[in-house]
């Protein structure tokens, strides 16, 4: 009996070695790099009895995929049916390098984790969380597990950064300060949180204005430290202080928009300051004192310029023209009210006449109150010397060089003297061949007037031509020989008198004498 039990344990033996030969010759190739040391094992990854059990199994090794799945965590936890066996994505047996986990990161749905990428997230490299040689689900799905280095806080709010933050970055946050004892309205909206919160665990800040704001008090605490009962949470310069009821003195105009300082220059708002307008502006008096203290009586409270005084009405004087723009102390140079001003021109313009006085203390006579050159009245027909033609354009000054108008010649050699062609040779008395209208107008009439009409060759010579020097010097001869006697091929013989057998057209063609 023993001896057939011992054969029996043999044959069983040896069957089973002979099974595990027969499943590694009908294995369909090696197995991955990860699972090699398992191949000799088939029974480890399959059952022979039921091969539903083989993703059973495949757990039993990988229990944190397991985990994953149970608790409903990670990828698999959220995107892997029960029913679906590991062999319907992960196959064996295509050999050491096979990649059985085909996993594209390119292409690969983030949010099939569990967790979805958003906001600056999706910009993130894969490596900056998923460390390399450790398994994707082994990154962290907190904030703090990525961000611990970042938190400003440094731990003392806690772990959740997202009740306060987003993805979209740290600064773009979502707490409700409202639900605080201090709602954030105006300004305080748009301030940064450590700008208040000191502390990075956001605890102990104080709610009152001087806590924060007591270097901006630009009344150096002489208000005390409750700014809400002037200013608001929107600007500082948006008070609601009545001044007129408080001191007053209504601020008007220009003084609305004055800083509280301008004025208490101290800071102590407390001390009483003059009222009347050169209590503070004594140092803007451009008249220094001239008009008085009495700035109201003029001027408005708007702005200086504006002012109201009718200088017709109470000078006598009205300004118009160039007197309109005019500074008041320009003319008014000693106290108004003891100095009395002349109303002629020369009173104030006497070292402005170019004229030397030679004209007159009447500048009314010629110049206007808009300016000296503007519609300059003066009537030159009314002198020895009517301006006509060309003349009438031409600037006083280039005929009047001194200005004094008076003792300037009256002949055009004296002004034109540079433009003779004729460097003197005709004389000075240029009117008798030209006229006003321009240089180009002239016309001499020879014959009438030196009894040598020019006719022939004679009518196209320039003037020069016999004329060598000025005719007040030397009178012409009228004789032909006196300018042709180099010409006369005779040489004498004739006499003097050319016209006897030649005429004005050419020497050539002498006139045949009957």
């Amino acid at each position: 009996m023993v001896r057939y039990a011992l054969a029996l344990f043999a044959m069983l033996m040896c069957m089973q070695a002979e099974g595990s030969a027969l499943e590694r010759l009908l294995m369909p190739g090696p197995v991955a790099k990860a699972h090699a040391k398992l191949e000799d094992s088939c029974e480890k990854c399959h059952d022979r009895k039921d091969r539903h059990q083989q993703t059973a199994l495949c757990l039993d090794c990988h229990k944190d995929i397991r985990a994953d799945i149970d608790t409903k965590r990670g990828f698999h936890g959220h995107s892997v049916k029960k029913d679906v066996g590991c062999p319907a994505c992960h196959t064996d047996h295509k050999g050491r390098d096979a990649d059985i986990v085909r996993f594209d990161r390119d292409s690969f749905d983030h949010a099939q984790s569990g967790y979805p990428l958003s906001g600056r997230h999706v910009g993130v490299k894969c490596d900056s969380c998923h460390a390399k040689g450790k398994p994707l689900r082994s990154a962290p799905v907190t904030c703090i597990g990525c961000h611990k280095k970042d938190d400003v806080h440094q731990g003392k709010l806690g772990t959740d950064c997202a009740a306060c933050h987003s993805t979209q970055g740290f600064r773009t946050t979502k707490f409700d300060h409202a639900t605080t004892h201090f709602p954030l309205t105006g300004a305080h909206v748009k301030v940064a949180c450590e700008s208040c919160h000191r502390d990075p665990s956001f605890k102990g800040a104080s709610t009152e204005c001087n806590s924060c704001h007591a270097r901006d008090d630009v009344h150096h605490g002489g208000r005390g430290p409750n700014c809400q009962s002037c200013h608001g949470t929107t600007t500082w310069k948006n008070s609601s202080f009545d001044h007129f009821k408080a001191a007053h003195f209504a601020l008007n105009g220009a003084h609305a928009h004055v800083s509280c300082t301008g004025c208490h220059r101290s800071g102590d708002m407390k001390a009483k300051l003059p009222k009347d307008c050169a209590g503070c502006h004594s140092a803007d008096d451009r008249h220094a004192g001239r008009f008085g203290t009495d700035c109201a009586a003029c001027h408005g409270e708007v702005r200086w310029k504006d002012a109201t005084y009718d200088h017709a009405l109470k000078a006598d004087f009205p300004l118009r023209g160039a007197h309109a723009k005019i500074e008041c102390n320009a003319c008014h140079k000693v106290d108004a009210k003891q100095a009395k001003l002349g109303r002629d021109c020369k009173s104030c313009h006497a070292p402005d006449d170019v004229h030397n006085n030679s004209m007159g203390a009447n500048c009314g006579s010629c110049h206007v109150e808009t300016g000296w050159r503007d519609k300059v009245v003066f009537d030159h027909g009314l002198t020895s010397f009517p301006l006509v033609g060309l003349h009438a354009s031409v600037a006083c000054e280039e005929c009047h060089v001194t200005r004094a108008f008076r003792g300037t010649a009256k002949d055009c050699y004296s002004c034109h003297k540079a433009k003779d062609v004729h460097k003197g040779s005709l004389g000075k008395t240029c009117n008798d061949c030209h006229n006003p209208n321009g240089w180009a107008f002239w016309q001499f009439d020879h014959g009438h007037k030196t009894h040598f009409a020019l006719t022939g060759a004679h009518k196209d010579l320039a003037c020069e031509s016999c004329h060598k020097e000025s005719p007040d010097k030397v009178k012409l001869s009228m004789e032909c020989g006196s300018c042709h006697g180099r010409e006369d091929v005779h040489q004498g013989r004739f006499g003097r008198d050319c016209a006897r057998c030649h005429d004005t057209r050419t020497f050539r063609q002498p006139r045949v004498l009957h």
